[in-house]
């Protein structure tokens, strides 16, 4: 019996629900699956409000939220088509979605739905239901709070990936421990994957991030201070990157046994795994994003600073992703001044 994994987190993840089986209709179930495919075709050959292409991020997150529609009709036996979808039909998906998730997952899978019901209203002038005022919204959960990593936990992961001991060999090993110093330095897991070698400017410790959003010139990004440690992790997976066959390329980040540059489901994959070995429950890249905020406010560093270095331009984002520790943040800072009186 293998042992309980323990959390890397400070408070537990929502409920989960499955779908109850039920014989797939085969008629209907084509049509909604051929009807998926061109909107995933359509997402890709069009541009976002900013009037720039749909990031395939975007895309898989818009077709997921269209599939869990999908097998919800089919296992509530909705024989209609998505040509079928009323406001009626929304609200009774979104209340089983809403029972078996938490409120914020609701709000975001309601979101990523409004794309959609758009393409639908466009292209087969099908009623847009977002535009009803009957439909229920999914507001997100005020006060809501990111999870902040441990200290203990990231430690450990830094441990198992060699600790950045330089007689390291293991090409896998020096990646992942360069890789997990790199994301605690707050950025997000897309600016991570899509590091090129000329980003790194590690003799001043610094790298540069394109923004991946709203992105006017190639040339354009923020500059990311790096922890001295991460200079040398970094450091060293160039040298271990030397012998991968793919080093002539721009990527930074390459995959374990000469296979091509690491995508976002190899990086996933890659942090359960260290985690488990740890011995520690599922983790997900964005969560150092969380603890990378509240690891400089409790420095000192002010609230500016942090949103330059993060990239955000409104200060909602810093008091989101500081809101999970402000209270023990609060309260160190005030017995640190001792007696007043």
């Amino acid at each position: 019996m293998s042992a309980q994994l323990r959390s890397p987190l400070r408070a537990s993840s929502g409920p989960t629900t499955t779908l109850r089986a039920v014989p797939d209709q085969l008629g209907q179930s084509a049509v909604r699956a051929a009807l998926q495919q061109d909107y995933a075709t359509h997402l890709r050959a069009s541009n976002n409000k900013h009037g720039r292409p749909y990031q395939e991020k975007t895309v898989t997150a818009y077709c997921k939220a269209v599939r869990a529609l999908d097998q919800w009709m089919t296992a509530e036996g909705v024989e209609e088509d998505f040509l079928s979808l009323d406001t009626a039909m929304l609200n009774r998906f979104f209340r089983w979605y809403f029972n078996g998730h938490d409120q914020g997952g609701t709000n975001t899978l309601q979101r990523n739905l409004r794309t959609f019901c758009s393409y639908l209203d466009a292209e087969y002038d099908i009623p847009n239901p977002y535009r009803d005022k009957k439909l229920q919204r999914y507001a997100p959960p005020s006060g809501a709070k990111p999870k902040t990593l441990s200290h203990d936990f990231i430690g450990e992961l830094l441990k198992v990936t060699g600790n950045g001991h330089p007689r390291v060999r293991d090409f896998e090993k020096v990646r992942d421990h360069a890789i997990i110093r790199v994301l605690t330095e707050g950025l997000r897991a897309e600016e991570l994957l899509t590091l090129r070698l000329d980003y790194l400017h590690l003799e001043q410790g610094l790298l540069q991030v394109v923004p991946l959003k709203d992105a006017r010139a190639a040339g354009e990004g923020r500059i990311i201070p790096l922890q001295p440690k991460t200079v040398v992790a970094l450091t060293r997976y160039l040298r271990a990157r030397e012998a991968h066959k793919l080093s002539a390329g721009e990527w930074l980040w390459l995959g374990s046994r000469n296979r091509g540059r690491l995508t976002y489901s190899g990086l996933y994959r890659m942090l359960g795994r260290r985690a488990k070995d740890c011995g520690y429950g599922s983790v997900s890249p964005h969560q150092f994003r969380h603890t990378f905020t509240d690891d400089l406010l409790s420095a000192g560093v002010s609230g500016e600073d942090v949103m330059t270095v993060a990239g955000w331009k409104d200060r909602t984002m810093l008091k989101r992703y500081a809101a999970d520790m402000a209270t023990s943040r609060a309260v160190k800072a005030v017995k640190s001044q001792g007696d007043r009186y």
